[in-house]
């Protein structure tokens, strides 16, 4: 489900990003995509100490 949320949330920005020419308005949305593509990254492996 987190998933579908997460591209879906992904698709959205997109869309709107490309419809807006409000610079504030981009500006949000592009931090809301980097944001949600943050998630994608996986986090680094533990060190065992």
């Amino acid at each position: 489900m987190e998933r579908f949320v997460h591209r879906a949330n992904l698709e959205h920005f997109r869309r709107l990003l490309a419809q807006t020419t409000d610079e504030a308005q981009r500006r949000k949305l592009e931090k809301l995509i980097a944001e949600e593509e943050a998630k994608d990254t996986p986090p680094p492996p533990k060190q065992d100490d």
